[in-house]
């Protein structure tokens, strides 16, 4: 907020624009997120490989006969690194003495994403209900969990030339737009005057319009969750209905 105030200010002194002063505080705010790097899709990723990995753990430790809660308090130090902070805490909920279902439905709202969901959803189902072959269930998920890994690397490669484009239009539009404004200001002293100034908010307004729709187009539509987060009324009982329709499925 600071940067953005700063350049706003600068920006309109220099210029005498008002509108001008406007836009480039409203850049200076959003060009970070357009013109970034992909840490949040990485992060996706790693995230769903870590459910991968520490359903492969749950997997096996049930197979050596422990129960849900002993295996869920025996991988939480070793649990992948994309979710071992939420796992830990979900064994910490257990070690205080809260009940598996509802710690389970807190981790669901931490991890946020629809491929745990569904693991989430069978622990749960399982610790209400005594789910038979929890393990190779589980073992099936983490397969499910893979092959999201797998779906959305490729999907990430692919829309990484279209990042580039972004940031070669936003890049080159920016800096061709600084070079009138330094090179040449007798070009744009018919937006000194108020009418200018409209025109101005009007093409800033395009363009602003035109680089959001170029960054919506770069990003990765994630799927909708079925373990919804939770209401303060009847929002537990719906999740719980979710996770049951999809582990019928």
């Amino acid at each position: 907020m600071a940067a953005a105030g700063s350049a706003g200010l600068v920006v309109g002194v220099a210029t005498g624009w008002v509108v001008g002063g406007l836009w480039a505080a409203v850049a200076t705010w959003t060009l970070p997120r357009i013109l970034g790097t992909t840490g949040v899709s990485r992060r996706d990723v790693e995230r769903v490989e870590g459910i991968a990995g520490w359903t492969e753990m749950l997997r096996d430790t049930l197979a050596a006969a422990a129960g849900l809660e002993q295996s869920i308090m025996a991988t939480a130090h070793t649990a992948p690194i994309g979710v071992r902070p939420q796992i830990q805490g979900l064994a910490v909920r257990l070690a205080s003495g809260r009940r598996l279902a509802a710690a389970l439905r807190q981790l669901a709202d931490e991890l946020a994403d629809s491929t745990a969901d569904l693991v989430i959803g069978a622990l749960i189902l399982a610790s209400e209900h005594q789910a038979r072959h929890l393990a190779s269930l589980l073992g099936e998920l983490a397969a499910t969990a893979r092959t999201q890994v797998e779906m959305r690397q490729r999907v990430e490669a692919s829309r990484a030339r279209t990042r580039t484009t972004v940031r070669v239009v936003v890049t080159t539009t920016l800096v061709f737009a600084g070079g009138l404004v330094l090179l040449n200001p007798v070009f744009l002293e018919p937006y000194d005057t108020a009418t200018g100034q409209l025109v101005l908010l009007l093409i800033g307004t395009v363009f602003s319009t035109a680089f959001a729709w170029l960054n919506r187009m770069s990003r990765i539509e994630q799927p909708e969750r079925f373990l919804a987060p939770r209401q303060p009324t009847g929002g537990s009982a719906d999740a719980i209905d979710g996770a049951r329709r999809e582990a019928s499925r």
